[in-house]
């Protein structure tokens, strides 16, 4: 895969109320502003929105389809910071840009940069995010991307 800075990769999901109540049931997350719209009109956000669970893994899922196509890929950091609310009723752009690509012998590949959001309908930055991720040509071995682990 060739992949130079300042590429860029993204997708669009549109939410809908009952797949953001099932994702927030699924994760354990009970707040009732992630189903219940009567509950969810006496907030701040006056409808229901999205799980930052959520949020997350459809941006963070979006780095492992992207490299997964042609090469291996394994997510070494990630760190989102949330902006505005992701209503249940929205279709939000995912987006990530690569910042820098460093050949990495000791791990066998190249350690990526990322700069992330995800936008919202009204084109505003809901979730900002930074990620680093380790891309290689072959399968990823457990002792190459993490070599300070203990491995028996």
């Amino acid at each position: 895969m060739n992949m130079r800075p300042h590429d860029r990769f993204s997708s669009e999901v549109t939410l809908t109320p009952d797949s953001v109540a099932e994702y927030a049931r699924a994760a354990g997350d009970n707040n009732p502003v992630h189903f219940d719209a009567e509950f969810a009109a006496h907030t701040r956000y006056r409808r229901v929105i999205a799980s930052g669970t959520q949020t997350t893994a459809l941006l963070l899922g979006l780095t492992a389809a992207h490299f997964s196509k042609d090469t291996s890929m394994v997510g070494l950091e990630y760190w989102v910071r949330f902006r505005r609310p992701v209503f249940a009723d929205e279709t939000i752009r995912l987006e990530w840009l690569i910042i820098k690509v460093t050949p990495n012998a000791r791990l066998g590949g190249h350690i990526v940069d990322l700069r992330g959001r995800i936008r919202g309908q009204d084109g505003q930055t809901a979730v900002g995010a930074k990620g680093r991720v380790l891309v290689t040509n072959g399968a990823l071995s457990t002792r190459a991307t993490f070599p300070n682990c203990v491995h028996g």
